[in-house]
């Protein structure tokens, strides 16, 4: 009973420090959203048109480049934040960027493992366009623009699930983000727990280093805002899976 009763007392202050928008708990949070939701952003503009681009153009390399998309659909996380990091760190070929441990090098962590995920999902999206919806638009005299048009508007549902698959992969990212970002909180406390605010510490790399304090509370008050976010984002994705 005494086990119950610890987890009932952390949940009520868990969600007391939700209600109570705890600087330190709201500094996570809107560093997640920033983080993923740029890197989200970044990734759709690359990966929409690369889509695009494989679908309807040919060129050298392109089934390689195929290859290369469909295994960035299972690259491991952590194998991206060390690559990234390697990459970044002083002595790396991009060290004089002063971006190891920083927000940027987070987006950059997140957009190599969201990319490959937007751009697989909307490249089978575009694929399940009926090839008589581009025999139409040739036989009333569109060009391949015309075709480029009303593909993404068939496909444009399937894509839409594609970006909310891509943020939901990013919300949820640890490895990566931990390794490049070093879960960062400035000194002092605020609101009476944590370490102060969020410099590079998101959701998921906040509950590591919350529950290895021992501080549950605060861990599944985090918790409870990372699988709220998810939750909606897949609800969203759902959502346009059955429109599609």
């Amino acid at each position: 009973m005494g086990s119950v009763d610890f987890l009932v007392q952390g949940i009520i202050k868990a969600f007391e420090l939700i209600f109570s928008l705890n600087p330190y708990i709201m500094s996570i949070t809107g560093v997640s959203i920033r983080v993923s939701g740029t890197a989200t952003i970044l990734a759709t503009l690359t990966a929409i048109p690369l889509a695009f681009a494989i679908s309807f153009m040919q060129f050298r390399g392109k089934q390689a480049l195929i290859t290369l998309i469909n295994t960035g659909l299972g690259l491991p996380s952590v194998f991206v934040g060390l690559f990234v990091f390697l990459m970044i760190v002083p002595i790396g070929p991009f060290g004089f960027l002063d971006m190891v441990y920083t927000q940027k090098a987070m987006i950059l962590a997140q957009f190599i493992l969201i990319t490959p995920i937007i751009t697989g999902i909307s490249l089978a999206a575009i694929k399940a366009v009926p090839q008589s919806i581009i025999e139409t638009v040739y036989t009333l005299g569109g060009n391949e623009k015309d075709v480029v048009i009303a593909t993404l508007k068939e496909a444009r549902f399937g894509i839409i699930t594609a970006v909310l698959a891509g943020l939901g992969r990013g919300l949820a990212e640890v490895g990566a983000i931990l390794i490049v970002g070093g879960n960062i909180a400035r000194t002092g406390s605020v609101g009476g727990i944590g370490e102060g605010l969020s410099e590079t510490r998101t959701l998921t790399t906040a509950i590591t280093s919350e529950t290895s304090k021992g501080d549950l509370s605060t861990s599944i008050a985090l918790g409870i805002i990372l699988i709220s976010l998810v939750l909606s984002v897949n609800i969203l994705a759902n959502y346009f899976q059955r429109r599609d």
